[in-house]
């Protein structure tokens, strides 16, 4: 049979040689004496059994025992003795551009109690897992975070976490669901996306910053509310060794992030997206500060309502924050905006004049004559931005000064006013009211650093339910619509004459060529009349003339005739004075009596004198009515000779 076989020919002999290669290599994989790798695959070397035994200590052999092997295999054909090692083929670890992966290790020493993750101060290579191990590495999450790329990590000692995958050798159940609940902490946090804080144009993210929480280093002090800021060194929380060994503290800190990406290791440090704080035209924002160091009161002695102290203190900083955007940590304290432009404040239900005035009201008053009107009122404010700290140290801010303050000051200085008014009064007096408001209130606002402005009053108006306010103003505008009468009937008379006046000259123009012709006929004959009334007086001036030339002569030849009547009379009463004289008794009176009337009978006669006398007798002083009648006896012939004298010139 055997010489059958050596018979059959090379065809025979190539086929054995197949099956004993094919056996050699089913030997060599099942001993292990050689194993491929890829070149994209790295491989972790077990090592089976050693004459040295096991490892005592750790999870890796460092000293040639059976176990994992801190050296890994790359890619092509590796050699070992039979049935002595186990290699694990696993991929290498990738980080995607822009992402960040966490290193766990499952051996080295132990964190220290109050360390939450591992320390890579002395050993930060994990590509070097006998350097790791051997240099102090400790076990647990890194501080150390991969960036972007390849990395040769053995798997057996590190677990790698990034977006995509968990990087390791098998795990058990346990092991695994701790890795599992990292996963879900990290996915919370964002942790394998870098820290991005950018502005976009019309969004909120436009403002934003980021607060940071460390996690891990010493505690903070007593008392202290934020880690103090320690400079620059550590590249703003990226390396958290640097950021220990500056003193750096656990805890929120006071310094934030602006605009950037950070690749931050988000178990060492988680951050808070807040606005930025923004100041705009016309405030000023007051640091309110919890964080500091303790500084001196600036406020002066005079100030007795609390401390102003310097920049970067705890406490409200004397120095206030100008227009503009602030990457202010609202954490370390607070800004209180106080307006520097005039800001009104309206005591009046649903209007507002600010932020400051949602609360007010209007103000109730009581009048001298028991009327309870509601006052509504405008008051334009100004605080000195140098004061605006002063301000918000001694009542907050400016709401709690108004509502606390202002308030009940002007609500009493009003209440005060009106009793001494009443309701008409109050009313009719509005604008001396204002004024001495104005004056009144000025001191009483310095008093709280404010600049008072001006005080505006509105209309008193009644309450809810109230009607005897109405109808005294009812009776007030009745008295006013008699008086718009008065004068609308007044101007409508004066518009009626003007709308005559504006008839008759409308009439006129129509007939201006008949009333121009008539014009000058009536010209015409005005200066007609005229020269004719000059002619007519020049005849009377000369008549005139010519009458005084007459009465002039007549007047010089009556008054010689005149003359010479009175010497006859006064001859013949000279001669009847004597008869007189010489007669005596009775007897001789009535004689003359007789002679003295019939005379005076011949006198009237011919002179034709009225009956009625114009010249009346009178005793005289002496009684005596003689000489009395012997002027009148002379007074008649005088006026006989002057008839005598006109009758022939009227002839």
């Amino acid at each position: 049979m055997f010489s059958e076989v050596l018979g059959q020919g090379p065809l025979f002999y190539l086929v054995m040689l197949l099956v004993l290669l094919g056996l050699a290599a089913a030997f060599a994989f099942v001993s292990g004496m050689v194993r491929y790798i890829p070149n994209d695959r790295i491989g972790v070397v077990e090592k089976l059994w050693s004459p040295k035994g096991s490892v005592q200590l750790g999870l890796l052999a460092l000293e040639g025992e059976a176990g994992f092997q801190p050296e890994l295999l790359r890619g092509g054909f590796h050699f070992f003795p039979p049935f002595q090692y186990k290699v694990h083929i696993h991929a290498m670890v990738s980080v995607t551009q822009g992402k960040l992966g966490y290193v766990f290790a499952r051996d080295g020493m132990d964190l220290p109690a109050g360390q939450t993750l591992a320390d890579n101060a002395r050993v930060s290579n994990f590509l070097d897992v006998r350097g790791f191990l051997q240099g102090g590495g400790q076990k647990g999450p890194q501080r150390k975070v991969l960036r972007e790329g390849t990395h040769i990590i053995n798997p057996a000692l590190f677990v790698v976490m990034t977006e995509e995958a968990t990087y390791s050798l098998t795990l058990d159940a346990t092991e695994s669901a701790y890795y599992d609940k990292m996963r879900d902490v990290l996915d919370q946090r964002s942790a394998f996306t870098p820290v991005v804080i950018k502005e976009v144009t019309g969004q909120h993210e436009s403002d934003q910053l980021a607060v940071v929480t460390v996690q891990d280093g010493p505690a903070l002090p007593k008392d202290e509310l934020l880690a103090p800021d320690v400079g620059d060194a550590h590249n703003s929380f990226q390396e958290p060794e640097l950021f220990l060994a500056a003193g750096g503290r656990r805890g929120r800190q006071e310094r934030v992030l602006v605009e950037g990406t950070y690749y931050i290791n988000r178990l060492f440090a988680t951050v808070e997206f807040i606005h930025k704080t923004i100041i705009p035209v016309g405030f000023v924002g007051v640091v309110v500060s919890y964080t500091g160091r303790k500084g001196a009161d600036t406020s002066g002695v005079e100030y007795s309502h609390g401390e102003l102290v310097e920049t970067g203190c705890r406490g409200v900083w004397r120095d206030a924050l100008m227009p503009g955007k602030y990457a202010f940590n609202t954490y370390a304290g607070k800004i209180e905006l106080v307006p520097t432009t005039n800001f009104v404040l309206m005591w009046q239900h649903g209007s507002s004049g600010s932020t400051f005035d949602g609360n007010l009201r209007e103000i109730t008053l009581i009048t001298k004559d028991a009327f309870e009107p509601q006052l509504p009122l405008s008051v334009v404010v100004h605080i000195d931005y140098r004061k605006a700290p002063m301000v918000v140290q001694r009542f907050g801010n400016v709401k709690q000064l108004v509502e606390q303050t202002l308030d009940p000051m002007v609500s009493s200085y009003f209440k005060n006013v009106s009793q001494t008014r009443t309701f008409i009064e109050l009313i009719q007096s509005r604008s001396e009211l204002q004024a001495n408001a104005s004056v009144d209130m000025r001191e009483r606002f310095l008093a709280y650093s404010l600049e008072f402005q001006e005080v505006l009053i509105g209309t008193p108006k009644p309450q809810d339910g109230d009607t005897k306010i109405e109808n005294i103003m009812s009776q007030l505008r009745d008295r006013q619509i008699a008086r718009e009468q008065v004068e609308t009937f007044a101007q409508k008379q004066i518009a009626a004459d003007k709308q005559r006046e504006l008839n008759e000259a409308e009439r006129r123009a129509e007939k201006q060529s008949e009333l121009t012709a008539s014009l000058v006929d009536i010209s015409i004959k005005e200066n007609h009349g005229a020269a004719l009334v000059k002619a007519a007086e020049k005849r009377r001036q000369e008549i005139e003339a010519l009458a005084q030339a007459d009465k002039f002569r007549q007047e010089m030849e009556g008054s010689g005739r005149a003359s010479a009547i009175r010497a006859v009379g006064e001859a013949e009463a000279a001669a009847i004075k004597a008869k007189s004289e010489a007669l005596e008794g009775e007897g001789a009176d009535k004689q003359l009596m007789q002679t003295v009337m019939l005379r005076l009978a011949e006198a009237f006669e011919t002179a034709k004198v009225p009956l009625v006398p114009q010249i009346q007798l009178g005793g005289g002083q002496d009684g005596n009515a003689f000489s009395t009648l012997l002027s009148l006896m002379s007074s008649l012939k005088a006026q006989e000779l002057a008839a005598a004298h006109q009758a022939p010139s009227k002839a």
